[in-house]
């Protein structure tokens, strides 16, 4: 199946989401946006990571797909009292309002997707590195 790496939300969509995880290169590829519901697809570099952050109001599902490391989450953004190895085949459940990271400690990409229980992210965003996520005036 060719993986059309765009957004099609508020459309039916089926797509094998291994094989896109597994397929993406990018930081961050969003292929859907629901009112409700959003889905990306990521790609962090050895030594680099999510990058800290809260979702307010909005839950997350995050499944690793590929690759080797640390997750970490917490109340605050210095209370991070929450720390565990993921890997392969891990999933990993944010309530919504809880800070959380996820760095890469292996030495090829963290292929992952995540599923926001309410958009975080402008329908179509596509970032091809960290630092075009940092630099995006849309991001929080």
């Amino acid at each position: 199946m060719e993986i059309d790496y765009k957004d099609h939300g508020k459309k039916p969509y089926i797509i094998n989401i291994e094989e896109a995880t597994l397929g993406n290169d990018n930081y961050r590829t969003t292929i859907w946006t629901g009112e409700k519901l959003q889905t990306t697809v990521m790609a962090i570099k050895p030594g680099d990571d999510i990058g800290l952050e809260v979702h307010h109001g909005i839950d997350q599902f995050i499944r690793i797909e590929e690759g080797d490391g640390v997750c970490k989450m917490g109340p605050s953004e210095d209370n991070l009292n929450v720390e565990e190895k993921v890997g392969d085949d891990d999933v990993v459940f944010v309530p919504a309002d809880m800070w959380h990271n996820i760095e890469n400690t292996g030495d090829k990409p963290l292929k992952l997707y995540t599923i926001y229980a309410g958009p975080d992210h402008l329908p179509a965003t596509v970032h091809p590195t960290h630092e075009d996520a940092e630099n995006d005036p849309n991001e929080d």
